[in-house]
């Protein structure tokens, strides 16, 4: 006869089994659905979307992360904005980009502060299947293949805008100098091409001094500027393509008592830049539309995630802002971020 308690001893160790084996707990399953790929999410799991800047100092920055945080409140994404401190850390975007890469977010939305150094941290993504839309400034690649859009703006075209109105002030004649912004650097280098461009298109103006750079501070830029005084004296109008070089070269005009008499034209369009326009220290700015950019770089990279054809170039225009339309409806609401 099988002893009764040999009995109960066996069905509690055969509860005690189901129990382990039982998928419904907390412990770890080795059943169950495969984990989402990186890029995707789980059902009902709520986005992730990584916001690399080329830098966080400057005034334009916060407007692209004003737009990209829009997008993710009305699209239903969470916002991860990390980015270097000075715009002239790519070691550090790389490995913020890495960072991303490894924690497997949703998608990638990157502002790369050099078209060739930022080109394997992106493929690397693309590895893990986290579709990367880049803004701003341009990598070396193929839109769709390599990263899925480039959304920004049409820089060499905005940099034609500033030589023309540089001309137009000058009346196609004099002599004119350009501060670059640095080497590498995408966006700025097409803004600085398409200025000369269209400079070159007026015979009687001759550029005496293109080859600095002004850097990623306004202290840097203001630095160089400093070492053109002599070019600057001679000078009867000034392009710089980007918010640290117009504010650099606006101290060294203030500091060199040349401020408002030598023509002016810069790029982006902060409170500060705009008072100088206000105060005719600055004739023009060609003011690019950044918090529209934060957002249609989020935009398309949720677009991605879910399948959805997004085009390999989204244009988010520039404007020539001065003392005539500064105070317009359209330019107010282009300031104010609209």
């Amino acid at each position: 006869m099988i002893n009764k308690a040999f009995i109960g001893v066996c069905c509690l160790g055969l509860a005690l089994l189901a129990g382990c084996n039982d998928k419904s707990g907390s412990g770890t399953s080795t059943g169950g659905s495969t984990p989402p790929a990186a890029g995707g999410s789980s059902s009902g799991a709520k986005l992730t979307i990584a916001v690399i800047p080329k830098g966080t100092t400057h005034q334009y920055w916060k407007s692209v992360e004003a737009g990209a945080e829009q997008a993710g409140k009305e699209l239903g994404a969470d916002i991860r904005w990390k980015g270097p401190l000075q715009e002239s850390d790519r070691g550090a975007q790389i490995q913020i980009v890495q960072q991303f890469t490894s924690e497997g977010v949703s998608a990638i939305v990157l502002a790369p502060l050099d078209d060739v150094a930022l080109v394997a941290p992106v493929r690397a993504a693309n590895v893990k299947k986290i579709p990367v839309v880049v803004i701003d400034s341009a990598l070396q690649g193929e839109a769709g293949k390599d990263f899925v859009s480039l959304v920004a703006t049409d820089n060499h075209a905005a940099g034609v805008l500033g030589g023309e109105r540089l001309a137009k002030l000058l009346n196609n004649k004099g002599k004119v100098v350009l501060l670059r912004y640095a080497e590498g650097s995408a966006s700025t280098m097409a803004r600085e091409a398409g200025f000369e461009e269209a400079i070159k298109k007026n015979p009687g103006i001759q550029i005496i001094s293109d080859n600095m750079y002004g850097g990623a501070t306004q202290g840097e830029a203001q630095t160089k500027a400093m070492q053109m005084i002599d070019n600057l004296k001679q000078a009867d109008g000034i392009f710089t393509p980007n918010e640290s070089t117009t504010m650099g070269m606006l101290q060294a005009l203030k500091q060199n008592n040349l401020a408002g008499k030598v023509h002016f034209v810069g790029f982006d369009a902060t409170p500060a830049l705009t008072d100088a326009v206000k105060a005719k220290q600055i004739d023009a700015l060609v003011a690019q539309n950044p918090t529209k950019m934060g957002y249609e770089g989020v935009k398309a990279a949720i677009e991605a995630i879910q399948g959805k054809p997004v085009a390999g170039s989204i244009d988010t225009g520039a404007t020539v802002i001065d003392n005539d339309n500064l105070n317009t409806p359209d330019i107010q609401k282009l300031l104010a971020g609209g």
